[in-house]
């Protein structure tokens, strides 16, 4: 190389640099909008400038309408208050997950899986114990919500908001509407600078090397970019038809593959929870918010057909002769074999679904935006060829949680104990479990240390031991009872802690309280 061309070379890359990069997200949506806030709340518009191109005719999916605690941790990012989202998107509390009907053999007919917050530091310990001391036969408290504190207040009905002077950090989730949060994040987006256009795509133009260059809209316009973000749904227009990347099914792992949804009126106490009932061929939600519960029959279309399964839904929720619609929906569940490829990631649907039976959905888009920011940036904004180390390492860590929550999920139906369906039994038989998995179950039922496998397995970061126990305890997975009982060693009476989170529990108010205050 001339040393004349090296000069030019090095002028051009410092021009690059002074100037923006171009960001465009193809799509809206939760998932999308909760990219191009974090990123402009991430890099300033002179680093990055973010553009988001909609559909104007495609609507939010919104199929769960619950998250974890992370969503919480999204808004104490970009500094918006309950007060100013909540009321907006009709949002509740969420404290708790309940299962009604999963494992009627077992004698528990419903169970709890609490958020676990600060507080459970005194308390988490004496569960795990609890749990395999009775994995040995000894008849002692297992049931989480008596050892965590949001399943205390769930079951007296109060939301997770304290006084001032209440010293522990609480954790907690969020019911809401789907479609009503997507138009607040996409306000809250044009307040920060992003570009808001609204057209059909067209085309998708790629460059020599293979990169997308720019996406075509039905007007004509040339939208070019520097990286690209795929957040089309199901669709996967970038991700999968452009580019042409691999989607793996978790057929095998999980039947469901279909959803009939309706709402229902709200009741007078609005409760602070979740509640997945299981039915003939699947589940259903029952999610409230403060204007609705919204319901949804997850099921397989293999086992039901979808008018069946509207039927049941309808039966169930006492609302058969109702005029009210129900809306049928499909679900691809899997993930993609690179969640980052060229210059393209995939967001939300279009990089793969986990049914939503544990609320996984915003939190693994989130997670996901977070580890990219991080990998784009160790790569340099302005330096897209030397992503390639960064582009592997994110796509393996990703990898790695889908599979990691799509085993959580598999155990809630490998591990059911329902005689009334094909569906049921063969969800019971199936042997399609990663090895992770399997071992996990191995050590609980050979009555080893689950907290040890998870830590060995590096789980934490997933489902952590606690999250396990509430589900292996709460399908009641454990042996017959010793025929002679020692009456000592359950640690939720030998520590009193009853009496501690009663005590801690007054310390909040009333689920409807907290929604008033905002």
């Amino acid at each position: 190389m001339n040393k004349q061309s090296s000069k030019q070379e090095s002028k051009t890359a410092k021009n690059s640099e002074n100037k923006p990069l171009n960001m465009v997200i193809v799509g809206g949506g939760t998932a999308g909008w909760m990219a191009a806030n974090l990123f402009a709340n991430k890099w300033s518009s002179e680093q990055v400038q973010v553009t988001l191109v909609e559909s104007p005719d495609v609507g939010i999916i919104g199929v769960g309408e619950g998250s974890t605690p992370t969503l919480k941790r999204f808004f104490e990012l970009l500094n918006i208050s309950e007060s100013e989202w909540m009321p907006r998107c009709n949002a509740t509390y969420k404290m708790n997950i309940r299962f009604d009907g999963w494992s009627p053999k077992s004698g528990i007919n419903s169970y709890s899986h609490p958020f676990t917050s600060q507080v459970d530091t005194f308390t988490s310990r004496a569960f795990l114990v609890n749990g395999r001391t009775r994995r040995l036969g000894l008849d002692v408290n297992t049931k989480p919500a008596d050892f965590l504190i949001n399943g205390v207040l769930a079951e007296q009905g109060k939301g997770p908001l304290t006084p001032d002077n209440f010293p522990f950090k609480m954790e907690y989730g969020y019911h809401f509407d789907s479609n009503l949060l997507g138009e607040f994040l996409a306000e809250f987006a044009a307040s920060k600078g992003i570009i808001h256009k609204k057209a059909h795509i067209e085309q998708v133009q790629r460059a020599n090397n293979g990169d997308i260059s720019a996406i075509v809209t039905h007007a004509g316009e040339v939208i070019s970019g520097d990286f690209f973000v795929d957040c089309t749904g199901f669709s996967a227009l970038l991700i999968q038809k452009t580019l042409g990347v691999k989607f793996n099914s978790y057929k095998d792992n999980l039947f469901n593959n279909a959803v009939v949804v309706m709402p229902t009126t709200i009741s007078e106490k609005i409760p602070v929870e979740t509640t997945s009932t299981a039915l003939s061929n699947g589940w259903c939600w029952k999610i409230p918010l403060t204007n609705r519960f919204g319901n949804g029959y997850v099921y397989s279309n293999d086992f039901i057909s979808a008018d069946a399964a509207e039927t049941e839904l309808r039966t169930y929720l006492g609302c058969l002769n109702s005029d009210v619609q129900a809306r049928h929906l499909k679900m691809n569940v899997g993930s993609l074999e690179q969640h980052w490829s060229h210059n393209c990631l995939a967001l939300g649907l279009s990089q793969g679904f986990i049914e939503p039976l544990e609320a996984t959905a915003l939190h693994l888009v989130q997670l996901c935006i977070e580890m990219f920011i991080s990998k784009f940036e160790q790569g340099g904004l302005h330096c897209l060829a030397q992503h390639q180390q960064g582009r592997e390492q994110y796509n393996s860590l990703v990898k790695q949680r889908f599979e990691r929550v799509r085993d959580y999920i598999v155990a809630h139906y490998k591990l059911n104990t329902r005689d009334d369906s094909d569906y049921w039994r063969a969800n019971r038989n199936n042997q399609h479990l990663s090895d992770s998995l399997m071992h996990i179950l191995d050590v609980w039922y050979k009555r080893e240390d689950l907290a040890a496998e998870i830590e060995r397995q590096q789980l934490n970061n997933h489902f952590d031991a606690v999250s396990w126990q509430c589900l292996l305890g709460g399908y009641g997975a454990f042996p017959p009872l010793a025929p002679n009982q020692p009456n000592k060693g359950d640690l939720y009476k030998e520590q009193n802690i009853q009496q501690f989170l009663q005590g801690c529990a007054l310390n909040f108010s009333l689920h409807q309280d907290n929604l008033s205050s905002l």
